[in-house]
């Protein structure tokens, strides 16, 4: 269990494919390393999942093993090596100190999270992660033999089991195996209450993390490629009372996402002075 520091957290909560990086992480090296086109080989992943009622995520990460056989090793290795290969958006690789630094200079801790249906083995071997830019990576993963091949799904995350992620980020209770989630907290000792935390996101499968994190008093941002420039799932997720607000997935200093969650980190130290005295004000009532 994280302690709950004197300093406010703010927790910054990430999905990963077309949120920090333009596509499928899996669709930057790997797809193609099997002899599959992308639209083929998650065209392949659907019609399986259909056909024997199974989770999509679970039937990507069988195809994966199961055409890796006989082409390549697959191992975590391997594919920490795809991972340092996934490109990613502007300005990304810098984002996190600066961003970082600016809550430092407020008072308030910042801490970054990725809550993702990709792989933690691939996350895992991007330059950030190596870095240690994320205080905590959830994703779905797989378990390994003795020799160590991948065998089978240790984790997977799929877009409704991502909230209870949020709910061990708002107790401090990080390790997936610790059912402390469950137990209750006072909102006073709660280490990052919702309302201190922003969810960036993309698509549908974030919308029950931004719904979640929006409905309790935090900030749900909807990002799109700045390349295309294609808003239509922004605007949908917008007027759908999904996210608050929206902005291209440019990391740069400066550019309209910067602004806007340092906009969050300002807002976030001016409430929390006026919270700690009504806190200190109800203590002393008892």
């Amino acid at each position: 269990m994280e302690y709950k520091p004197k300093e406010t957290v703010l927790a910054i909560c990430y999905d990963f494919d077309k949120t920090l990086s333009p596509t499928d992480m899996q669709a930057q090296g790997y797809i193609q390393s099997v002899g599959y086109d992308i639209k083929e080989f998650w065209d392949k992943t659907n019609v399986l999942a259909a056909a024997n009622d199974m989770d999509g995520n679970l039937a990507y990460m069988y195809v994966m093993m199961d055409e890796a056989r006989g082409k390549l090793i697959f191992n975590r290795k391997s594919l920490e090596d795809y991972g340092s290969k996934v490109k990613l958006f502007p300005g990304v690789a810098e984002w996190f100190d600066r961003i970082n630094a600016y809550g430092r200079e407020r008072g308030i801790i910042v801490e970054h999270y990725i809550i993702s249906s990709g792989l933690k083995e691939m996350i895992d071997g991007t330059e950030i992660a190596k870095k240690g830019a994320f205080k905590k990576i959830y994703a779905s993963s797989f378990f390994y033999d003795e020799k160590g091949v991948a065998v089978w799904p240790a984790q997977v995350i799929n877009y409704t089991n991502k909230t209870q992620f949020l709910f061990r980020i708002e107790k401090g209770v990080l390790d997936i195996n610790d059912d402390g989630v469950n137990e209750y907290y006072a909102p006073e000792n709660l280490r990052v209450p919702f309302r201190n935390m922003v969810y960036i996101g993309d698509s549908d499968t974030d919308i029950p993390c931004m719904k979640l994190v929006n409905v309790n008093g935090g900030h749900s941002i909807g990002v799109y490629d700045p390349e295309t420039g294609k808003k239509d799932r922004v605007h949908k997720m917008l007027r759908d009372n999904r996210i608050r607000y929206f902005a291209p997935a440019d990391y740069r200093e400066g550019t309209e996402l910067d602004n806007l969650v340092k906009a969050v980190i300002d807002k976030t130290a001016a409430y929390e002075k006026l919270e700690t005295k009504h806190i200190s004000d109800v203590y002393e009532t008892r």
